[in-house]
């Protein structure tokens, strides 16, 4: 499969588990964590589908376009596996993490800490969205939507 095409199925699963979690998340108090924004297409897609919402994003640096970017107060720049422990136990509705590089030792890097993160974020009942998966005790999967492949995106509940 070209890269192309591998882009293509990834953002589209993206789109799809995050149009299918809107409904639930919607339902519940607290914030939504952006772990990774990127160029921001994820942050305006969430913008829109969760209308009112408090979504706080976090990046390294901001290279999103101007109509993509966060207000000031929520963005949060630095490394995120340090900027986001202030907001462990902060009751989230919804952690999103798009920050795999598809580089299997870098991943693996991420992953030593971002279950664990994602897991303390969110509220009990919370939704964790992740292009990588979240092995957690906290974290039970729940099912794709049919559009996605098993293995393309992962999407889990906070017990």
């Amino acid at each position: 499969m070209s890269r192309l095409d591998s882009f293509i199925r990834r953002v589209s699963a993206q789109r799809d588990v995050l149009n299918a979690v809107a409904p639930p998340v919607n339902a519940m108090e607290g914030p939504v964590l952006e772990l990774g924004l990127g160029n921001g297409r994820t942050f305006d897609h969430l913008r829109e589908m969760l209308p009112g919402r408090r979504i706080v994003a976090f990046d390294r640096d901001v290279r999103c376009h101007a109509a993509s970017r966060p207000p000031a107060g929520d963005i949060v720049l630095g490394e995120i596996a340090e900027t986001a422990l202030a907001w462990r136990g902060c009751g989230a509705a919804l952690v999103h993490a798009d920050i795999g590089t598809g580089y299997a030792e870098k991943d693996a890097v991420t992953l030593t800490w971002l279950p664990a993160l994602a897991a303390e974020s969110l509220r009990p009942g919370g939704i964790a969205v992740s292009g990588l998966p979240l092995d957690h005790p906290d974290l039970d999967p729940l099912p794709l939507p049919d559009s996605v492949s098993v293995g393309r995106y992962f999407v889990y509940r906070r017990a």
